[in-house]
């Protein structure tokens, strides 16, 4: 769980809904209560460093940060510090993909192979009906994590990986189970520059970043190393926390190589409970919005061990570059790195 813990936690993105459970309560109140138990938090599991940030009605009510950036040194953090927020990237590709399905240019049930003719995976029968929706919601067939190695600090293209997949062999029949999988999100990445002409990284600054005001966000490990208040990453080993160095997946970007700051990922947050609208201006539909938090896949059963320890959780689920579950009645939209782990921490 630590090392679970130690992973996530690396940007704390809280979202808080503000449900009838807490009508009447002092809003600067309950913001110090989150407070508090964030440095209790940070302090109990030895987390380095890390950032909380809280909207409601439209409106960044908290941002801060917590610890230090880098293990025994004394920069603190703060709201404009870099994370790696990881899979949470791959929200950004399916809301990308999600405007072009506004503007006509995409279906999600389009097939694959009518962007990427030269797309193949081990079957050609998954090949052939494998589709965009397919893409983002982790139903391949394949294991979790299988193909990694192809991108991970690899010198292999994007379109290399994703030709390379098809060596890959499934261990479930298509759409009949769970199995998490980046290499599928950076092929849905791809599709991006053969429709716009403009590269993924690029469509999603222009689409995203620059419109919400998201200047200190990136995606590239060159605009990683000239960055400055960026925290280090850090693991575990045989019981020791230690700090290591990021790694380049600038192949993998729209699975998740987007660094960014909980100032920035605030605005983000205020898209997506907006559905879709930014400051009056509509970025995707709300019908997008709808499609993209509506569950396609069942990510695993409820264990004993969840129901001992979150008692409030019936479901797990995957809808479109997100998860989706319920936790004491309130909705939470997670990435699904997260969701997955947790769940097979409580088993």
């Amino acid at each position: 769980m630590r090392n679970v813990l130690l992973r996530v936690s690396a940007i704390a993105l809280l979202f808080v809904l503000f449900t009838s459970a807490v009508v009447g309560q002092d809003l600067a109140a309950r913001i110090k209560e989150i407070d508090d138990y964030a440095t209790k938090a940070g302090q109990d599991w030895k987390v380095p460093g890390f950032a909380v940030a809280i909207v409601k009605d439209d409106k960044v009510v908290f941002a801060k940060g917590y610890g230090v950036r880098e293990l025994n040194k004394t920069d603190a953090v703060d709201s404009d510090t870099l994370f790696a927020i990881a899979s949470n990237s791959k929200a950004f590709t399916a809301a990308a993909l999600a405007i072009l399905v506004d503007e006509g240019k995409l279906k999600w049930d389009d097939p694959v192979t009518k962007y990427l003719p030269w797309f193949q995976l081990y079957d050609p029968w998954v090949t052939r009906e494998m589709t965009v929706r397919d893409l983002l919601c982790h139903r391949s067939g394949l294991a979790t994590f299988s193909g990694d190695l192809l991108w991970y600090e690899s010198n292999y293209s994007r379109e290399e990986i994703i030709r390379r997949l098809r060596f890959v062999k499934p261990t479930s029949s298509f759409r009949s189970r769970f199995g998490y999988q980046n290499i599928l999100f950076v092929t849905a990445g791809e599709i991006i520059p053969v429709i716009t002409g403009k590269t993924w990284d690029e469509f999603v600054r222009e689409r995203f970043f620059l419109p919400l005001g998201m200047t200190r966000t990136i995606t590239t490990h060159k605009q990683l190393l000239a960055a400055t208040n960026v925290a280090a990453p850090h693991n575990e080993l045989e019981g020791t926390l230690r700090v290591i160095r990021y790694g380049n997946v600038d192949n993998a970007s729209s699975a998740g190589a987007i660094k960014s700051s909980v100032a920035d990922m605030a605005q983000w947050i205020r898209l997506q409970l907006g559905r879709g609208t930014f400051a009056g201006k509509k970025i995707f539909s709300s019908d997008r919005s709808r499609e993209m938090w509506t569950p396609n896949t069942i990510v695993g059963g409820i264990s004993e061990q969840a129901e001992k320890f979150i008692p409030t959780t019936h479901f797990n689920l995957y809808g479109l570059g997100w998860g989706l579950t319920i936790i004491k009645g309130v909705r939470l939209f997670l990435t699904a790195e997260v969701l997955t782990e947790w769940f097979h921490v409580l088993r």
